[in-house]
Formats: structure tokens, C-alpha cells, sequence
């Protein structure tokens, strides 16, 4: 065989192996698991709004009082918030930059301060650990947890869901869909039933049948509705109850609600002790600084993102990443 001959079939064999590998990444719905979202095009309307202004603020070579009133109303308009907003600016001004190419530096690290230390990993203890995801209608709570689900099984879980949403019919036919795309069970029962009961049933049935995290979808509540904000609180104590403790209660909230937002948030932790965030819609937003608000004066950690309407478009938040996809286009 010649040379020649050698370097095509070697040519050959390496894109035959390049077909094969994408084609075993690829996800039961043609989605290729193997591409992480790239968070900077994902946040194209917060990086384009937010981003846009600061370039232009940035590139004006100056330092002076307008220059710190323009940066103050961009990061306000990308719901940062007034009073982290102010003291943000008060910080950057404190370490005296140079011009404005270093104020930028100075004002990226001190928005990657904001988020802390907080842990952001998925607490999950429990044989099975037990994630009830909360919220109220229209967040993206129930398509959350399948991409959750989605998630955990690509770490190389096996998650069961649980419908505990009985108020409407239309709930538990929407999880049963995502469950069938992403290829796990789910438990649930007929409109009207006790949600802390199809809960219940669900840990039994993930004990019984060995899957290692049980993931708990509930009623849209509106955080102003009491009698339904107890029956969640209900929901948790009988899980808390029956394995011990519950791992997680996630929090799922529509980026796009803005600083409304914050008062969901408090309601719900009031009545069932949320331990994380989901921030869902962070694609279809240009106000995506409402992470540091919800960081901030709840002392909430933001654990995934949403960032795409795909079975893989929820990721694991990292505060260093988000700044840096935000800041992109300065």
C-alpha cells in the first residue's frame, strides 16, 4: 500500500470515529449532550442591553461624575438592584482606578464578590435523596425539573419524578412528557388527590425501585395564596418525615419577573425553607442582574440557570462564568 493510500484510509478511519462519537453523544431527542450551552450567546439579550451601554461607557476615556451616573443606571436597568447598585459603584470608586479600561476590571471582580461563597452543589444525602422544586405558575418549574432530571442522569443518577401538582390535569400530563424525553420514571395520580400523598407514594415507590433522587414537582402556587402555601409546607413535612430530612427545595424563578422576584422568594422561604434558586428564562431577558439581587438580600444561592428551551439548557450556575458572559461584549 502506498503512502498515499495509507493517508486517506487514515483520513477515512478519523472521520468515520468523529461520525461514531457524535452520534453515542447524542440524546434520545437528537440533542447533543456532549456541547455545553456557550452562556455568553445564551445571554445574548442581557450581554447585547447590558453590555452594549457599557461599552460605550467604558470607551468614553473619562472618569468623571457622569461616567459613574451612566454605569449606576445600566447596572439599575439590568435589575441589579438600587442599593447593591450604589454600593458596587461605591466600591470600585474606593479603589481609585486609573481610567476606565481598569474600573472595568475592578467593577467585574467586585459584581463576582456579590454571589460569595455560597455552596451551589446539590445537597443530595438521602438513599433517595429527596428535591422538591417550587414555584409559582409560569416560571418553568415543571420543564426545570425534567431538565433537571436530565442533568442528574448525565452525572450518572437515576431520578425519579413525582407529580404532586393534582390541581391541574394538564401538570402531571406535561411532567409525564418531559419524563418520556428524558427517559425517566414518574409517579403520579389522578386530578384532585392529596399532593402530600402522591408525594409520599413517590418516595415510596423511588425506595422500593432503588433510584437514588427523588425530584418533586408542585402546584404553582401564587406566594400570596396562604391556604396553598400551607399545603406545600405540608408536602415538605411528610417527605421531611419519611426520609429523614429533604435535601433540597429549589426555587424555581422567572428571570424575567425582574424584583418581583424577591417577594416570591421571600414567601416561599418563609413557609418551606428554600435552600436554592433555579433562575429560569435567563435567555429571553436583558435584565439577567437579577441574580446578584436575589444573592444578595436573600442570601439564596442561584444553584442552576436556565438558558434554552432544550432538555440539556440547565446548568449548573457559576458566578465567575455569569459575570463574564454578561461583561463579554465591554
Amino acid at each position: 500500500m502506498t503512502s498515499t493510500q495509507l493517508i486517506l484510509l487514515g483520513a477515512a478511519v478519523l472521520v468515520v470515529a468523529v461520525l461514531l462519537f457524535i452520534v453515542v453523544r447524542r440524546g434520545r431527542d437528537g440533542e447533543d449532550i456532549a456541547l455545553q450551552p456557550i452562556l455568553a450567546d445564551r445571554l445574548e439579550k442581557t450581554r447585547t442591553a447590558l453590555g452594549g451601554r457599557l461599552h460605550r461607557i467604558f470607551g468614553s476615556g473619562r472618569l468623571d461624575d457622569r461616567f459613574w451616573d451612566e454605569l449606576e443606571e445600566a447596572l439599575i436597568a439590568a435589575d441589579v438592584g438600587v442599593l447593591a447598585t450604589g454600593e458596587i459603584i461605591a466600591r470600585v470608586r474606593e479603589q481609585h482606578p486609573s481610567g476606565p479600561q481598569e474600573a472595568k476590571g475592578v467593577l467585574c471582580a467586585e459584581l463576582i464578590s456579590e454571589f460569595g461563597d455560597r455552596p451551589r452543589d446539590l445537597h443530595l444525602s438521602g438513599a433517595p435523596s429527596v428535591v422538591i422544586v417550587v414555584g409559582v405558575n409560569g416560571t418553568g418549574k415543571t420543564t426545570s425539573i425534567a431538565k433537571l432530571a436530565a442533568y442528574l442522569v448525565a452525572e450518572g443518577r437515576s431520578p425519579l419524578l413525582g407529580a404532586a401538582d393534582t390541581f391541574r390535569a394538564a401538570a402531571s400530563v406535561q411532567l409525564r412528557t418531559w419524563a418520556e424525553r428524558v427517559g425517566v420514571e414518574i409517579v403520579s395520580s389522578q386530578e384532585g388527590a392529596d399532593p402530600a400523598a402522591v408525594a409520599f407514594d413517590a418516595y415510596e415507590a423511588a425506595r422500593a425501585r432503588g433510584h437514588d433522587v427523588l425530584i418533586v414537582d408542585t402546584a404553582g402556587r401564587l406566594h400570596s395564596k396562604h391556604n396553598l402555601m400551607q399545603e406545600l409546607g405540608k408536602i415538605v413535612r411528610v417527605l421531611g418525615r419519611a426520609a429523614g430530612e429533604v435535601d433540597e427545595v429549589l426555587l424555581a424563578i422567572d428571570a424575567t419577573s425582574g424584583q418581583n422576584a424577591l417577594v416570591q422568594a421571600r414567601t416561599f422561604t418563609e413557609v418551606v425553607g428554600v435552600t436554592g434558586v433555579v433562575l429560569t428564562k435567563l435567555d429571553g431577558t436583558a435584565r439577567g442582574g437579577v441574580a446578584v439581587a436575589i444573592e444578595r438580600e436573600l442570601d439564596l444561592p442561584v444553584k442552576f440557570i436556565g438558558v434554552g428551551e432544550g432538555v440539556h439548557d440547565l446548568i449548573p450556575f457559576v458566578p465567575a462564568e455569569f459575570v463574564d458572559a454578561m461583561l463579554e461584549d465591554i
